[in-house]
């Protein structure tokens, strides 16, 4: 049938562009419709392709890099637990199921139910957290789920030996099930607030390759590696692949071609981890004028190198954060809004509540900083500087101001160039100032 022929052709397109996404090098950005152009299939088949691909683990897909061809080894999402990071969590013990412990679990089920309603929710992959009721442990792990038993309680060596044949790890606490929900909850929450960071690992693939200039090597290796590569800047490493070193065309200037590098690198030189995040390893670059920072690992070991270039781009295109209300920051801020005077000013509202009080009762100073601060940072952002670190702040406390009171923080941008900002905030309750602060801080600047 013509129909059958259409599919078959169409899983033929699916089988090349699987392979097409396989042979591309790891770091590839994977643009849906440049495939689709590419390879002259329609941007439906690519599409599909392209998250066939993300569930075999070839690509990752963020929100502010877009898709990038990834090492499936390195392939993970932070906010899913896996069944050994919950037993952690929770201080528990495990009863049955070890070989699971590597799974993940991407949903909970409360067994605060009848039997026959609780089987509806559970699928294969949730977590059943339950107390001590035998059958609903049973029932769990035949549909292909981990339980957690609470109160402390134990399970039947029947139930055991079923987990350990399923591979489904079964596990008991003392706590009772309000509190293990909750502390898996706040656990999911960290995680997907750290994925949200941007790190040095989005932007970079690390290398087993080892460092191409060593401390032996000489000025004619680095002028034929440049010569290559079109650099001219490369850390250099001892024979353990550690860095020691930066050298540049300046560094080897009026050199002899035999002479060694370990006479003209700079020493001791600045590096960040893949785990660094970004907008820290740009602060670095731009307060210091590095061009290049050397990526290592825990012994200090290169991994790979990163741009001033590249960094400053995927701080252009980020978006900031969406922390979902769950930092301290976003907790404090969430009460205010943004308005503006008669004269296009901004300032903002809101209202001091009982979580922000200190030991005093009224509301804590750092509580009054963290909001000068937040204020100050929207100001710049105002004038369309959205990138920017915190040099120094200067505040001055001046009355207390009690639970309740309605606060408005108005900052005022003093002075701003095209690397630092300078600006006065004032905290104000019923017309008196009750707050103030001086703050500095550097721009990052994309361009």
């Amino acid at each position: 049938m013509p129909g059958k022929d259409i599919n078959a052709n169409e899983l033929t397109k699916h089988e090349q562009l699987l392979q097409y996404i396989r042979e591309l090098p790891i770091g590839t950005k994977v643009p849906v419709r440049q495939m689709a152009k590419d390879r002259g299939v329609s941007d439906g088949t690519a599409y599909r392709a392209l998250k066939d691909a993300e569930q075999l683990g070839l690509v990752s897909t963020k929100e502010r890099i877009g898709t990038v061809r990834v090492d499936k080894k390195r392939r993970s999402h932070p906010e899913q637990l896996t069944f050994a990071e919950l037993l952690e969590i929770v201080q528990g013990s495990l009863l049955g199921g070890e070989e699971g412990l590597d799974k993940t679990l991407h949903k909970l089920v409360i067994g605060a139910m009848e039997l026959g309603e609780m089987s509806a929710y559970i699928d294969p992959g949730s977590l059943l957290i339950v107390g001590n009721r035998e059958n609903a442990h049973r029932i769990a792990i035949e549909q292909g789920a981990g339980v957690l038993i609470t109160g402390g309680f134990g399970t039947s060596e029947e139930v055991r030996e079923l987990a350990n044949v399923r591979a489904l790890p079964i596990l008991t606490c003392r706590h009772d099930t309000f509190t293990v929900a909750s502390m898996i909850n706040r656990a999911i929450y960290d995680r997907l607030i750290k994925r949200k960071i941007m790190i040095i690992a989005d932007l970079l693939e690390p290398s087993t390759r080892e460092g191409l200039l060593k401390q032996s090597s000489e000025v004619a290796d680095f002028i034929k590696l440049s010569e290559v590569t079109g650099n001219s800047r490369f850390p250099v490493t001892d024979e353990w692949n550690r860095v020691v070193g930066m050298i540049t065309s300046k560094d080897v200037m009026g050199s002899s071609p035999s002479q060694t590098l370990d006479k003209l690198m700079t020493r001791r030189p600045m590096t960040v981890t893949l785990n660094t995040p970004v907008a820290s390893a740009a602060h670095r670059m731009v307060s210091e004028g590095i061009e290049l920072l050397p990526v290592v690992d825990r012994q200090r070991k290169l991994v790979g190198a990163i741009s001033r270039g590249e960094v400053l781009r995927a701080m252009q295109f980020a978006n900031r954060p969406a922390h979902l209300g769950e930092t301290f920051d976003a907790l404090m801020w969430g009460g205010f809004t943004e308005q503006r005077d008669s004269e296009g000013r901004l300032f903002f509202s809101g209202l001091a509540t009982p979580q922000m009080s200190g030991p005093l009762g009224t509301i804590s100073e750092g509580v009054l900083t963290s909001l000068m601060q937040q204020a100050a940072s929207r100001a710049v952002e105002d004038l369309r500087r959205r990138e920017h670190v915190l040099d120094n702040m200067t505040t001055y406390f001046l009355r207390t101001v009690p639970v309740d009171a309605s606060i408005s923080i108005v900052p005022h941008v003093i002075e701003a160039s095209r690397r630092y900002v300078k600006v006065e905030v004032q905290a104000i309750q019923e017309g008196d100032v009750v707050a103030k602060a001086m703050l500095t801080a550097q721009t990052i600047d994309p361009s």
